[in-house]
């Protein structure tokens, strides 16, 4: 019987109707009150900290303001998720060879929040190129050890927080992260202070996070699981490819829904119709993925715990039709409104945040136990290389025009959900 303040907790945020602590061992069953509320809070700062440091954003306009040229302003976003996808088809067979990966998760953190803090301090002493240089190499230090946090945490997760309440524990953390994400971006676009000492503030705070979430996570009970060190190429792994069509289809899925990240610069663009006009819609855009998390995490995170299949589907249907949407409205002559471009913002937003919880969940349920780290790692460094290639996609269909950027977008959402419709159910299958 579950007892104290964490298990009274645990029972309130989630689903404890249905017991499935048998994808659990009994040592693990015992501790995952305790230790779903550690994941909880530890990821609820680290979304914050993500929230603070967005390259999109608040990096794009620091390097601006601080005269930096604009090939290191450029550079921010493909350092940023090449950086942490990439690299962990090389780590995946290290990490999941040691007996607890918490300390992989816990090490990755604190880089982090160090790389977060000392781009805090090199713009507020540097400046130019210099200060663009510096920043973007501690941008790439900090995506290396998010890549480390990532192909880690599945692992972990799965070990330590049964089948049918894992997509609760990052649902619960992204809606409870908005709302200090919704606060800084109030802060941003009122002007509540300089926006530079906001820019730093939150960055230190940033880096704080990182590192308190490292200290947290720490203290996770998760039982020793060592196996044999890896004696095989890193490449190997890529033989899943080969082996498994569900991972296949998933990764085609997955890959067609990075149109629900890479589009809102391009609703912005088209709202615009100047780019130098797309400070203050980014800020609006912040406010507006931070408000559709808070509303929408948490039961995206519930729906992904009965079927993060059917979370995909519906997250490719949404993301196509807000992008169609502005499509339409744009060629009617009516997206110059805020309303409008606030509100098809906010509802690909919720698309957004619903793909992130599913293609979470759908992974960690999918791949067997035993393998989450090499599932990952092979999932994330094909997704790393499709993004550069959506990206790309993106740059030259905006040379067209950004309306044919979203329509595109708008096209890649909708055939995501066809393939997503494809896949089988994974939260019902044996662990």
């Amino acid at each position: 019987m579950r007892n104290g303040l964490a298990d009274e907790t645990f029972e309130l945020l989630f689903d404890t109707g249905a017991d499935a602590t048998d994808t659990l061992t009994d040592t693990a069953a015992a501790a995952e009150p305790k230790n779903a509320l550690t994941h909880v809070l530890s990821l609820s700062m680290t979304k914050i900290a993500d929230g603070l440091v967005n390259p999109k954003l608040v990096l794009s306009w620091l390097l601006t303001a601080l005269g930096a040229p604009a090939i290191f302003i450029g550079l921010l976003v493909p350092i940023r998720e090449a950086g942490a996808l990439l690299p962990q088809l090389f780590t995946a067979a290290r990490i999941h060879a040691l007996g607890q990966r918490k300390w992989v998760w816990a090490a990755g953190s604190f880089v982090q929040g160090v790389s977060a803090a000392g781009i805090a301090a090199a713009g507020l002493l540097l400046e130019g190129a210099v200060a663009g240089a510096v920043i973007c190499g501690l941008l790439a230090v900090l995506a290396v050890a998010r890549s480390l946090c990532s192909v880690s945490y599945k692992d972990v997760l799965g070990k330590t927080v049964a089948r049918t309440r894992r997509g609760t524990v990052t649902g619960v953390a992204g809606s409870a992260a908005s709302v200090a994400v919704i606060l800084f971006a109030l802060a941003l676009m009122f002007g509540l202070l300089d926006r530079m000492t906001l820019v730093l503030l939150a960055l230190a705070a940033a880096g704080a996070l990182w590192v308190a979430a490292s200290a947290l996570f720490s203290t996770l009970s998760e039982e020793s699981n060592p196996t044999d060190p890896p004696g095989e190429s890193p490449f190997a792994a890529l033989s899943l490819l080969k082996e498994d069509a569900t991972l296949r289809r998933f990764i085609v899925a997955r890959g067609l829904l990075t149109a629900t990240a890479l589009a809102p610069p391009f609703l912005v663009l088209m709202a615009s119709g100047e780019a130098n006009d797309a400070f203050e819609a980014l800020g609006a855009l912040v406010l507006a993925s931070a408000l559709a998390s808070f509303l929408s995490s948490y039961v995206w995170g519930r729906l992904s715990d009965r079927s993060s299949r059917w979370v995909l589907v519906l997250s490719g249907v949404l993301g196509a039709v807000a992008l169609a949407g502005a499509v339409a409205l744009s060629l009617w002559g009516a997206f110059s409104s805020a309303v409008v471009v606030a509100g098809t913002l906010f509802v690909l937003m919720i698309g957004y945040h619903g793909v992130r919880q599913g293609r979470s969940t759908y992974l960690v349920d999918m791949a067997p136990k035993d393998r989450r780290a090499d599932y990952t790692a092979v999932a994330n460094t094909v997704i790393g290389i499709l993004l550069l290639g959506s990206g790309a996609f993106g740059a030259v269909a905006s040379i067209l025009g950004a309306v044919w950027a979203v329509a595109g977008f708008a096209a890649m959402s909708l055939a995501a959900a066809w393939v997503a419709f494809g896949l089988p159910e994974v939260e019902t299958a044996a662990d």
